[in-house]
């Protein structure tokens, strides 16, 4: 029974599984029992507070903290049904999310995710259409680019506005602005897209944000210090 587990956690530990309203920050170092403490407080919550699995998210940064988690929360959950609960990475949240319901803002449910040389293939084309000389504009560049400005949720409207006046950038804003309209005509998103596209989701369509704070009461995120702008402001909309 989790009460057993809880008892050979120390104070600080216990503290952290048994408080379940509310925000709670677990600052510690590696290896002192971090993960151990989020997956105890999730048995917590379902065994002695009556908390369905469908109303837990739990989220990490990669597929194997996922797949680690999920293993400790079953073990330590022998005896309960898990399979509703959301144990996932960022990426793949938003993946589930937008298969649902990314047609709300205008894209394929069915769309592609583009891998890096699929994202150099697609800028090279661009960089044709605008008759920007690849010599003078790396693709690579200029993926890293966009890339850093999705991950502050700069669209190309915004991106073009703020560097107006930098010769450089604004012809990046052209590319960029090109590039994801050739990503949603192809039905496709790029890896920063998945979680850009979720907060404007969220943004536009209050309903949709309002059946995701509804069905996650109680979320969890490991490594939470590591979180970019784009990460936050998921979490954020989903938690206010």
């Amino acid at each position: 029974m989790i009460l057993e587990t809880i008892k050979m956690l120390n104070p600080a530990q216990r503290e952290a599984v048994e408080q379940t309203e509310g925000p709670i920050l677990i600052l510690a170092g590696a290896g002192s029992g971090k993960t151990r403490v989020l997956t105890t407080r999730i048995g917590y919550l379902m065994q002695e507070k009556k908390v369905k699995a469908e109303n837990i998210l739990a989220i990490t940064f990669t597929n194997k903290a996922a797949n680690e988690m999920r293993e400790r929360v079953d073990e330590t959950l022998k005896d309960e049904d898990t399979s509703a609960m959301w144990i996932t990475t960022f990426h793949s949240c938003c993946v589930r999310i937008l298969r649902k319901s990314i047609n709300k803002i205008g894209y394929n449910r069915s769309f592609v995710i583009y891998d890096s040389s699929d994202q150099v293939t697609l800028v090279k084309d661009c960089l044709r259409e605008l008759n920007y000389s690849e010599k003078a504009m790396d693709p690579k560049y200029i993926i890293s680019v966009i890339s850093n400005a999705k991950d502050k949720l700069i669209n190309p409207k915004q991106f073009r506005e703020k560097y107006k006046n930098d010769f450089s950038k604004s012809k990046i804003a052209d590319v960029y602005a090109l590039y994801q309209d050739r990503l949603k005509r192809n039905s496709a998103l790029d890896f920063d897209d998945l979680i850009m596209k979720t907060v404007e989701l969220f943004n536009e369509c209050p309903d949709i944000l309002d059946f995701y704070r509804n069905k996650f009461r109680y979320i969890m995120v490991d490594e939470y210090q590591d979180t970019s702008k784009a990460q936050y402001e998921l979490i954020k909309y989903i938690l206010y």
